[in-house]
C-alpha cells in the first residue's frame, strides 16, 4: 500500500502540480490510514480496500476525538488517492464514494487593528542587514496581501521596484501584485543596504534569505515574526497567515469591493473572500459591545 501512496504523491507532484503542503499532508494522513488497515484488518493491498474498511477509519478518528477539520482533511486525501486508484485501475470502483465529512464550522480569521499593525511595522527598528530584511518581508506582506509562501519563493527578477509590483507564483499559477510607497521604501532599503551582507553566493536568486544566506524558509519567518509581535506587546494569536487577513480585512473595511480583493488575494472562488465581511462586522459588535461595557 505504501508504494501506491508513493506513487499517488508523485503523480500529484508531477502532474497536478499540488503544493508541497498539500503533498506532505497526503502522505501523513495516508500513511496513517494504512497502519489503522494492517492493525484492525490486516489489509496491505490497495486492491482489498472496502467503503467498511474506510468507515471503520472514520469512526476511529472519531472515536480518538479528532477535530471535524481533520476528519474532513483525512477524508479528503483518502479520496484523492481512491480517485488515483480509480484511474489507473488499481481499483474497479471507487470505495470512498460515500465517505461524507463532517461539518466543519468557519471560523473567522484572526486580524489586528491597523493600529496593532503598525505598533508590528515600528517595532522592526534598526539598520542591521537582518532588521532591513525584517521590515522588508512584513511591510510587503501586509501591502500586497500574499501569502507566506509566495513571499518566500519571490526572486530577484520578480521585482519591478520602479513600477511597484512583483510577480506571485503558486501551484504554476502566476498573477500580478502592486504595493505602496512604505513596502517600496522598505524594500529598496534592503536591496541597497541589506541582501548583499547576507547572501552566501552571488548566484542566489532568493529575494529573502536567511542568515546564512541560504533562501528563507517559512519556519523562519514565522520564528521572527513571534519576536516582533512580542516585541510590540500584541498579545493576540498571530499566525504568518493572518497579516494577508489583515490586507483583505482593512481593504474591505475602507470600502474596496469584494471582487477587487479576491484578485488581489488569488482566490479562485468569490466566496473564500466574503468571509472578510464578516470579520468586519464581527469587529464592529465587539466595538459596540466594549462602549455599552465602558
Amino acid at each position: 500500500m505504501e508504494a501506491q501512496i508513493e506513487s499517488f504523491i508523485e503523480y500529484c507532484h508531477k502532474v497536478k502540480g499540488t503544493s508541497q503542503n498539500t503533498e506532505l499532508s497526503y502522505r501523513r494522513d495516508l500513511y496513517q490510514l494504512a497502519g489503522f488497515l494492517r492493525a484492525r484488518y490486516q489489509m496491505t493491498k490497495v486492491e482489498d480496500l472496502t467503503a467498511t474498511a474506510l468507515y471503520g477509519y472514520i469512526r476511529f478518528l472519531e472515536e480518538k476525538q479528532r477535530k471535524a477539520a481533520t476528519i474532513s482533511r483525512n477524508i479528503a486525501s483518502i479520496r484523492a488517492f481512491c480517485h488515483y486508484l480509480v484511474r489507473e485501475g488499481v481499483l474497479m470502483m471507487d470505495v470512498s464514494e460515500t465517505l461524507k465529512a463532517p461539518r466543519v464550522e468557519k471560523k473567522l480569521p484572526g486580524v489586528l487593528s491597523p493600529e496593532e499593525v503598525e505598533r508590528l511595522m515600528d517595532a522592526v527598528q534598526g539598520t542591521s542587514p537582518k532588521e532591513l530584511r525584517d521590515k522588508a518581508m512584513l511591510e510587503l506582506l501586509y501591502a500586497t496581501g500574499i501569502r507566506v509562501s509566495e513571499l518566500i519563493g519571490l526572486k530577484l527578477s520578480d521585482v519591478n521596484l520602479k513600477l511597484s509590483f512583483l510577480f506571485c507564483t503558486e501551484q504554476n499559477r502566476q498573477r500580478t501584485v502592486s504595493f505602496g510607497n512604505k513596502a517600496k521604501a522598505a524594500l529598496e532599503a534592503y536591496l541597497q543596504h541589506g541582501r548583499q551582507a547576507l547572501v552566501a553566493e552571488e548566484t542566489q536568486q532568493a529575494l529573502f534569505v536567511n542568515c546564512a544566506g541560504k533562501p528563507m524558509s517559512r519556519q523562519g519567518f514565522w520564528k521572527l515574526l513571534k519576536g516582533y509581535v512580542q516585541r510590540a506587546g500584541i498579545t493576540e494569536e498571530i499566525t504568518p497567515h493572518t497579516l494577508r487577513h489583515c490586507f483583505a480585512a482593512h481593504l474591505v473595511a475602507n470600502g474596496t469591493n469584494l471582487q477587487s480583493v479576491q484578485e488581489m488575494l488569488g482566490h479562485a472562488d468569490i466566496s473564500t473572500t466574503q468571509i472578510y465581511i464578516n470579520v468586519n462586522q464581527e469587529q464592529i459588535r465587539e466595538e459596540k459591545r466594549l462602549i455599552r461595557l465602558r
